[in-house]
C-alpha cells in the first residue's frame, strides 16, 4: 500500500515481466484506540493499561503512518455530550470554501508551468516553492521538526497540509497557526505540546 500512497502507481515485478498501474489513492481510515476499544472511555479503565494501546497501535508500520497525513483522535461521544447537542456548519459552505481552495490550487500550479493540480500531487521541490511559511512559521516548524524527529517525508507532508490550511484560509503566505494545524494532525497532542 506504501508505493500507492507515495508514487500514485503501482509496479507488479515477475522473473521476465515489470507492469506499472496508475493507482492515484486517498486513504481513509479508522480504528480502535486498543485491542478491547475501551481506551479513553469515560468510566472504564482497561486491565493492561496503557500497553493494551500502545501495543494495539504499534500494529501500523512505521513506514505505512508516516504516509498519513492526517491523524485524529477521535473521542467517544456520551449521553451528556449528546443534550443541547447544535448542528454544525452546512456541508454548502464547506463544500464552496474547499472549491475555492482547489481553484487557487489550480491557479497557482498553472502559473509555475507544474502538470499538478493539488498541493497533494505536488512533487517535493514543488512543495518547497509554494509552500514557504512566514518567519514565524518558520521558527515552529524548525523547532517542531528538531524536537520530534520528522522524517523528511513527514516534513514535506505537513508543507502540504499546511498549504491546503492556508488555502482554505484565503492566506497568500503558511503562517504560523498553519503549521501548528498541519503538525497537530499529524502528532499527538501531548508532542505538540512538547515543542510549542
Amino acid at each position: 500500500m506504501r508505493q500507492p500512497l507515495e508514487a500514485g502507481e503501482t509496479t507488479i515485478a515477475r522473473a521476465n515481466h515489470r507492469t506499472t498501474y496508475p493507482s492515484r489513492i486517498q486513504l481513509v481510515a479508522a480504528m480502535n484506540p486498543c485491542r478491547c476499544g475501551m481506551a479513553g472511555e469515560p468510566g472504564f479503565t482497561c486491565r493492561r493499561g496503557a500497553k493494551c494501546a500502545s501495543d494495539y497501535q504499534a500494529r501500523i508500520s512505521g513506514p505505512l503512518l508516516d504516509r498519513i497525513d492526517l491523524r485524529i483522535d477521535v473521542p467517544a461521544v456520551s449521553a451528556y455530550d449528546m443534550i443541547g447537542y447544535s448542528a454544525g456548519e452546512g456541508s454548502k459552505p464547506v463544500a464552496n470554501r474547499v472549491l475555492l481552495a482547489r481553484n487557487i490550487q489550480r491557479a497557482r500550479f498553472e502559473e509555475i508551468g507544474s502538470n499538478c493540480y493539488t498541493n497533494a500531487a505536488a512533487a517535493a521541490s514543488v512543495t518547497e516553492v509554494i509552500s514557504k511559511p512566514d518567519e514565524a512559521g518558520e521558527t515552529l516548524l524548525r523547532d517542531a521538526a528538531e524536537s520530534m524527529k520528522f522524517s523528511a517525508r513527514a516534513y514535506h507532508r505537513i508543507l502540504k497540509v499546511a498549504r491546503t490550511i492556508a488555502d482554505l484560509d484565503g492566506a497568500e503566505r503558511i503562517g504560523r497557526i498553519h503549521l501548528a494545524e498541519a503538525i497537530a494532525y499529524r502528532t499527538s497532542n501531548e508532542r505538540l505540546a512538547a515543542a510549542a
